[in-house]
């Protein structure tokens, strides 16, 4: 199963970017406490990107507990 929400990604993403496989959504680098930071400052830029097509499985659990 596909995680369906945005996903946090670093700017190397792009190397390997499919426009018909993922959408981006935002770019992420500020000052705002929404970013991930070390000592107060927000070194990693990020990029919030969303699978398009999300693979949906039902878990099926009656074979979880047979």
């Amino acid at each position: 199963m596909d995680y369906e929400g945005a996903i946090g990604v670093p700017i190397t993403f792009l190397h390997k970017y499919n426009p018909s496989q993922f959408e981006i959504i935002q770019f992420r680098k500020g000052d705002d406490g929404k970013d991930l930071s070390i000592n107060g400052k927000c070194p990693y830029f990020r990029i919030l990107i969303k699978n398009k097509q999300p693979i949906k499985n039902p878990i099926n659990t009656t074979s979880l507990f047979a």
